[in-house]
């Protein structure tokens, strides 16, 4: 399943790449979550009733699109790269169903936390971030001492460290933490960094609900 997460989100980012510069900006706009959206069905609910279809499409469905659309190589490899070291190992104590309605799930709450701190913001949102970062929420749960090799720049140089995964998590929330912070002021620029904080916590939570009651996996070393 996390190959074909993987593969899904490749296929969509290349299909993205065959609209024009105008076309994608409206794809990203339709397919990705834009809080004010959903501010306008907060604020009156009775919307849903004038035309369901439209609103489900406009303000609903964007929450599970928006998870295989992506700005750039940059953000598409960066997003898959994370997704391809720590996927398969939650994937092997998840199972593939659970795996994959555990990820959409994370999905969606990162996107809501997100909604929530930026209600007034007309951005569309768009990227699998925070759906993997629920992926790493259950990764530290499950198997916080696993090996992490990590790159560590040393000034000019760069080396390389095999680091416990709850400690690389660990710093790697933080920073998204201090990101959301920042971002309540105005300085987040343009990362969603409430969509990280909220995958992550999301995904330690849910990891309760979709993990099967056996004992954890011993492997889980990357």
């Amino acid at each position: 399943m996390t190959i074909g997460i993987v593969a899904a989100c490749v296929l969509a980012f290349l299909w993205e790449l065959s609209f024009p510069e105008r076309g994608q900006e409206k794809l990203v706009r339709l397919a990705g979550v834009v809080p004010v959206y959903t501010r306008a069905v907060l604020d009156d609910p009775g919307v849903l009733l004038v035309d369901p279809v439209a609103q489900v499409r406009r303000w609903l469905l964007p929450f599970l699109t928006c998870l295989f659309l992506h700005g750039g190589w940059l953000h598409l490899i960066g997003n898959m790269w994370f997704l391809w070291v720590f996927g398969d190992n939650v994937e092997d104590r998840l199972g593939r169903v659970r795996f994959l309605l555990f990820y959409l799930a994370c999905g969606v709450a990162a996107s809501a936390l997100h909604v929530f701190f930026n209600l007034d913001s007309n951005i569309p949102t768009i990227g699998a971030s925070g759906a993997i970062a629920g992926v790493l929420g259950a990764y530290v749960l499950l198997y916080p001492r696993a090996k992490v090799l990590t790159l560590i720049p040393i000034f000019i140089l760069i080396t390389t460290a095999w680091i416990p995964a709850y400690v690389f998590l660990g710093l790697w929330f933080l920073f998204q933490w201090w990101g959301a912070q920042s971002s309540l002021f105005g300085g987040a620029g343009g990362v969603a960094y409430w969509a990280h904080v909220g995958g992550f916590l999301a995904g330690m939570a849910l990891l309760l609900v979709f993990a099967p009651r056996r004992p954890p996996a011993t492997y889980g070393v990357r």
